[in-house]
């Protein structure tokens, strides 16, 4: 199992909607093919900082998601309101 986080920091604008856009997201991305969950955390101090994290049965899951119309739609969405360079980490327990 692939558990993937990604921090995101939002401009102040979509820091109010992108929480609503993630939760009409959310059922789409769980359906995709070896997707078991996905959830989205803000951090308590900084508003616009976001965390999601969704967990794969395996890392080719994930990247096919990655290379899907819903990822990519969704990513033309959020990366114009990033104010810096999203980071992710694939991660597994040893």
């Amino acid at each position: 199992m692939i558990t993937r986080l990604v921090k995101m920091e939002l401009n102040d604008e979509f820091t109010v909607q992108f929480p609503l856009f993630f939760k009409n997201l959310k059922s789409k991305i769980e359906a995709f093919e070896g997707c078991l969950e996905v959830s989205l955390q803000q951090d308590i101090h900084q508003k616009n900082t976001f965390f999601t994290i969704s967990k794969w049965n395996s890392e080719t899951d994930l990247n096919n998601y990655r290379d899907s119309e819903l990822f990519i739609e969704t990513w033309k969405t959020v990366k114009p309101n990033f104010t810096e360079k999203a980071v992710a980490w694939s991660l597994e327990t040893p």
